[in-house]
């Protein structure tokens, strides 16, 4: 790079401002070699330039442009020169004070100069790039703004000076301002043209005042912006993760694998520098001509980056996990290089490594790590000497090369595929800086972008491609905490569940610039934590936003009712009617309730105690989230939803883990979320049964797991099975299924196929890229994220598939027709010939075998009579209707009907209909009908009553086991005679009905199927249960006999194994049966025996000697500790010992205050293991975190928040005991925070010696399988 000494001196140029740091002098010699300097102002004059003499003068060694009159149009400083492709640089201030107006300057390029308005001669039309106050591109005299502000306003120092870099090559404009990129855009060559450089004082009446200096112009410049400082961006080679082909019909056995070319040699020595806390770069050379196979095999603690001659190759973050890379393919002629970039985070610190040489006579020779590899300090690049710190095979490391396989044969970390397919790892995330990855989304450009789960922001990631590494860089947005991203209407919309505070964000997106602007909040969501608001799609029609929210978040808007909740159960004193705010929409009606006929239990651990209808939710909004309209409910907690190619919506819902075991158990499932749909979600007991018939079945059940992304595999380079399939992610059971969807009538039926699983693998979300790909991340709650994508290499078609569905299209078309009528104000188009219609379809519909149909029609009907509400009496069904027409309008009339009406429904219309003669499905409609005229429209009058005890009374008990639960129920209700001696009669037999949901999860891998096999093997008896907790509230037809007998049901219900909450639900049945009985009955029952009063089992002591652990400690001993030889029993009496029994379960043992334990192994290594014992407080799940809250009369009370309503919070105060509860009233609360410290107590190791601490680590790794490897002798 030359600079051309024009007619001054460097001093003169430079005038009498100083050499600040980010000024353009600092950058002259930075320029690129190619490029020629010029400088366009000489620091005395203006010479070279043209402008108005008025405006434009030097003061100071810069060029000052300032007005203190009228400026009628704005007028420019043009050179005399006119340039096309170049590079400008220039320092600009603005005076700022109460006098001075704040409006923007700009540099004018490619436009033309011509005569402006007030005789200026000094015009222009084209790009102003602008600077100071505003920012971005404004086309003047043409298309006004082109490009947003980006950056600019929050990089801006305003009254200082400010370094603009200006770079144009070809159409390509791009703006620095301090260092920060402010836009890059591409126009449209017709756009531009060459054209002097000018600077501008803009159109104003008020003073303006500019200064520029520097001004150094470089033409034909290279493609690289030389003042813009580098962001935090991480590279990372692609590498092919380990895998297996499995057949989903047999097992195969897995192929042969490779010679272990590390199984003999050299020991590598474990190598560091002279600091534990310092990052070292520890290389060595190497030749390997000739070679038949070349492999490295490394660990490091705490993590590695390994390059072969400069190429990443791999990368570790836990060294109980070392990396293993095939070099063969990889290796250049002659010398190599291989290079370990090293850190540590606390504690001791070591490298070790093998390289193996095969030779092509098959005999392999080995390079391994000593102190004779060279190192350097990574950050001052000075040469350290190594240490030695022992052999492979020293504690604490001890042999971490040689990892056994987990007992279901196949080994930790290796993916188990279909055929055909192929993951590679493209991105390890440094947790301390990047955070844990939850959700991720592909921009236009067809990047992938992520956001951590807590305070680390959102990233941008460029895959890797042929031989270009993944990059990663930060996104310069102030946001975090998304679980649901999405690209529409120019912006990036952002669901922000917790963070800065739970709700729809939107930061605007300029495609041709690729720059965000400011963060903005559209909508606040009220809740939060891992049940809060998550996913994001754009609707079919490209017009709205769909959002996806958990049961602990309310819907976008609060209705506004007439009638308090239902919150317990049994028959309502008044009808519930709601209203909806203005602009507010809602596919159902917003009366929901929780609709239970007998009182509800609470979950017995207290989660979401208090949580009413409607659960979890589904509603779309407008791109500014004004209006919101309500589309499906009654959900648990779904994460992410998708719809398919003819625009119909699919989500996939939560299980409650500790109602597992119990007849209100319901798996995760995916469904088909229609308009107004409702899936019965209710808190405790009050799950409703998926037969009942004002709610949707599932599309398929899953089975237990914890639900996260959703992706069609539309776009996918798949075959084109795959390339329909619905691809979900469990992060439970690090399982990924294929749904396969097929049209069934007017809704569909799917089917499971397992499409790849690895453990541990808690996947956190999924899409599709632009490239064909699939990528898929992990993470969540603190853990170690990585990034994967899923290719096919096999050698069926990947040819685009047509991802319509031709077949039932009809049905599809009906149901439509029928939700177009679940929007308000439907009467009025129900005129003439279309209302004939529209009652020839609700007729068709209530009367056919289509669940969804039907419900659909009554959603209408139901729309219909909300609308004519008060208009003539009430409502009733016309005569001559079928069984299942009059069940459909019972339903209806008992939605939208009054109290007034109620009589005649149950006397003329429901009581006359012969129930022998319904099949199964519409006797269990019937007595749904049944229950929900009596919830909602009020109790029964005694003569009606009896008539309905004397037509169910002889059909009870039936033949199948569904129709008993719901006679049970309903016979209580009406507190029949005889129930209680039929019920008892039933509780005495064994059902023989087997777990099918539970039993489907057997067929996943053993390595967490087998835990699951355990707790199946003493499952409980679910229909004798469901008849337990019916009768609990019978209060007459019962004798000492019967009584005697219920209770000693219910002890046998005790020893069953189950969900965290299920012991505990069958206490307090218990309890409440006895509660429920007279004194004078109780008294007899006591007397009599027959209930025996539940005693706490006395804990196990540990034999010990017990000491002061570390961590350091404990990680040594387990190291090599657990490989074989523990004890099963003593670590199952260990977690008792140690008190862990109290709050958490293992296997279906255990209390509930923690979470639930067995599938530990799953998702945590043995290293995050240990830290989470012995450091709880690091990582605090926001589902276990403990309150500070202190009241108004100065105490403080301390323990879990449970559940929350307007009025009241319900907290656990004790942790092993959750049935300590205290109701706090939120008006006499004055503060309340986040306890710093865990429920769980540090020191909980502390009374065991080392064989207890190794045998209760291997019980908890273990998945509650006494087979496992760790117990072999």
């Amino acid at each position: 790079m030359r600079l051309p000494i024009l007619a001054c001196t460097f001093g003169l140029l430079l005038g009498s401002y100083s050499l600040a740091q980010d000024s353009v002098e600092s950058y002259v010699d930075q320029l690129p070699k190619g490029e020629t300097a010029v400088r366009l102002f000489n620091g005395k004059d203006l010479t070279g330039w043209q402008g108005d003499p008025k405006r434009w003068s030097v003061s100071d060694g810069s060029i000052r442009g300032a007005n203190d009159d009228s400026v009628p149009s704005s007028t420019y400083l043009f050179t005399e020169k006119k340039y096309r492709n170049f590079r400008l640089l220039l320092d600009v201030k603005q005076t700022m004070s109460p006098e001075h107006s704040t409006m923007h300057s700009a540099v004018c390029i490619l436009g033309e100069q011509f005569k402006d308005t007030g005789e200026n001669e000094f015009g222009f039309k084209g790009p102003l790039v602008m600077f100071c106050h505003d920012w971005g591109i404004w086309d003047a005299y043409g298309r006004n703004r082109v490009v947003d502000r980006g950056e600019g306003p929050k990089v801006e120092k305003k009254g200082d000076w400010n370094l603009i870099e200006v770079l144009v090559i070809g159409d390509r404009i791009r703006c620095v301002a301090n260092g920060t990129l402010v836009f890059d855009f591409t126009d449209k060559p017709e756009n531009l043209q060459a054209s002097p450089i000018g600077l501008q004082l803009h159109k104003e009446t008020r003073p303006q005042e500019y200064h520029f200096r520097g001004l150094v112009l470089a033409e034909n410049p290279e493609d690289t912006l030389v003042t813009l400082k580098q962001r935090d961006i991480r590279t990372q080679a692609a590498e092919i993760a380990p895998s297996i082909v499995l057949s989903q019909e047999k097992t195969e056995e897995a192929p042969e694998p490779p010679k272990d070319l590390f199984a003999q040699g050299p020991k590598p020595h474990w190598v560091w520098g002279p600091n534990n806390d310092a990052h070292y770069i520890i290389s060595t050379k190497f030749q390997a001509e000739n070679a038949k196979r070349v492999a490295v095999k490394a660990s490091c603690d705490n993590f590695v980056t390994l390059k072969l001659n400069g190429k990443q190759i791999a990368s570790s973050s836990e060294w109980q996990a070392p990396v293993e890379k095939d070099l063969t393919k990889l290796l250049q002629s002659g010398e190599n290089e291989l290079t370990a970039e090293v850190g540590n985070e606390g504690g001791v610190a070591a490298f070790i490594a093998s390289i193996a040489i095969e030779g092509a006579d098959g005999k392999v020779s080995h390079i391994v790590s000593s102190t004779d590899w060279t190192a350097a300090d990574r950050d001052s690049k000075e040469q350290v000497a190594l240490q030695d710190r022992g052999e492979l095979g020293v504690g604490p490391w001890n042999n971490v090369f040689q990892q056994p396989a987990n007992d279901s044969g196949i080994p930790r970390d290796t993916f188990v595929l279909l055929p055909g397919f192929q993951v590679e790892k493209l991105f390890t995330v440094p947790k301390e800086e990047f955070g844990s990855w939850v959700n991720i989304t592909t921009d236009p450009k067809g990047r992938i972008i992520a956001s951590d789960q807590g305070d680390k922001g959102l990233y941008r990631i460029t895959p890797a491609s042929g031989d270009k590494e993944t990059v990663v860089e930060k996104l310069p947005l102030n946001i975090t905490s998304a679980q649901g991203l999405l690209f529409a209407f120019d912006a990036l919309y952002i669901s922000v569940n917790g963070g800065p505070g739970s709700g729809l964000y939107r930061s605007k997106y300029d495609v041709n610039a690729d720059t965000f602007g400011d963060v903005e909040k559209l909508h606040s969501f009220q809740g939060g934590g891992e049940h809060g608001p998550h996913a994001l799609r754009l609707s079919p029609d490209g017009k709205r936003i769909y959002v996806i929210a958990g049961n602990h978040t309310d819907p976008p808007f609060q209705p506004i009712f007439d009638g308090e909740p239902q919150t317990m159960g049994g028959a309502r004193e008044t009808v519930r009617t709601a209203t909806l705010p203005e602009g507010m929409t809602s596919h159902m009606l917003p009366n929901w309730d929780e609709d239970l006929l007998l009182t509800r239990q609470w979950d017995a651990n207290g989660h979401a105690r208090g949580k009413l209808a409607p659960g979890g939710w589904i509603a779309s909004t407008d791109p500014d989230g004004k209006t919101w309209d309500l589309f499906s409910i009654g959900y648990r907690n779904p994460f992410d939803m998708a719809f398919n190619a003819d625009g119909e919506l699919f989500a996939y819902d939560a299980d409650m883990e500790w109602d597992v075991g119990s007849p209100w158990y319901r798996p995760t499932r995916v469904v088909h979320a229609t308009s107004g749909s409702e899936f019965g979600w209710r808190s405790g007991t009050g799950k409703w049964p998926t037969y009942y018939l004002d709610s949707l079945p599932p599309l398929v059940n899953i089975g237990p797991g914890s639900p996260v992304g959703v992706e069609f595999g539309y776009g996918t380079k798949f075959p084109a099975k795959y390339q329909k399939a619905l691809y979900i992610c469990d992060w439970t059971f690090g399982t990924m299924y294929a749904i396969h969807i097929t049209p069934d009538g007017s809704t569909y039926k799917g089917e499971k196929e397992e499409f790849l699983s690895r453990t541990p693998l808690p996947l956190t979300d999924v899409t599709v890229g632009h490239d064909g790909a699939l990528y898929f991340t992990i993470g969540g709650r603190g853990t170690q994220s990585e990034l994967y994508r899923v290719t096919y290499v096999g050698e069926e078609s990947t040819e685009p598939a047509d991802l319509h569905d031709a077949e039932f299209a009809t049905d599809r078309a009906s149901r439509h027709q029928l939700e177009e009528y679940h929007r308000p104000g439907i009467v009025e188009t129900l005129r003439g010939e279309k209302g004939e219609a529209f009652h020839k379809s609700i007729v068709n519909a209530v009367n056919s075998d289509d669940r969804n149909l039907r419900f659909a029609a009554r959603l209408a009907v139901e729309r219909m009579l909300s609308d004519i509400s008060g208009v003539g009496g009430p409502p009733t069904i016309e005569p001559n209707l079928s069984p299942i027409a009059i069940i459909e309008s019972a339903v209806a009339l008992a939605h939208v009907g009054s109290s007034s009406g109620r009589d005649h429904l149950l006397n003329q219309r429901l009581l006359p209909i012969n129930f022998s003669q319904l099949t199964e499905s519409q006797q269990l409609d019937y007595l749904r009908a049944l229950s929900l005229v009596f919830i909602r429209l009020g109790a029964p009058d005694d003569a009606t009553r009896q008539k309905f005890v004397d037509k169910l009374d002889p059909l009870y008990p039936s033949k199948s086991h569904k129709v008993n639960q719901e006679l049970c129920q309903m016979l209580v209700y009406l507190q029949s005679p005889t129930v209680v001696e039929k019920t008892i009669g039933l509780l005495k037999e064994p059902s023989g009905v087997v777990e099918e949901d539970l039993g489907a999860v057997l067929s996943r891998n053993a390595g967490y199927g087998g835990a699951i096999k355990a707790m199946l093997a003493n499952q409980p008896d679910k229909p004798r249960v469901a008849y337990a907790l019916a009768l609990r509230e019978a209060k007459v037809g019962w004798t000492i006999e019967s009584r005697k007998a219920y209770f000693e049901f219910l002890d046998q219900a005790k020893q069953w194994s189950g969900g965290n909450s299920y012991r505990k639900f069958i206490q307090n049945i218990d309890d409440e049966a006895f509660l429920n009985a007279t004194e004078l009955e109780r008294l007899a029952i006591e007397a009599g025996g027959a209930r025996k009063p539940f005693q706490m089992p006395e804990l196990p002591k540990p034999a010990g000697p017990g000491k002061e652990w570390t961590l350091e400690e404990v990680r040594a001993l387990a190291a090599e500790g657990l490989k074989k030889g523990r004890n099963f029993e003593n670590g199952q009496k260990m977690f008792a010992a140690t008190r862990c029994v109290l709050c958490h379960r293992f296997g279906g043992d255990g209390g509930a205050t923690g979470p639930d334990l067995t599938q530990l192994a799953g998702r945590f290594n043995l290293e995050a293991l240990t830290e989470a014992i012995m450091d709880p407080s690091k990582v605090i799940s926001d589902q276990y975190r403990a309150h500070l809250i202190a009241m108004e009369d100065g105490t403080v009370v301390t323990g879990r928040i449970v559940s929350e309503t307007p009025l009241i919070y319900t907290v656990v105060t004790d942790p092993e005991d959750s049935t300590k509860v205290v109701d706090l009233h939120r008006s006499k609360v004055e503060e309340m925070k986040p306890a710093p410290q865990s429920l769980m107590p540090a020191g909980l190791l502390k009374p065991l010696n080392e064989t207890e601490v190794l045998d209760l680590l291997a019980y908890l790794l273990s998945r509650g399988n006494p087979g496992d490897a760790m117990f072999r002798k």
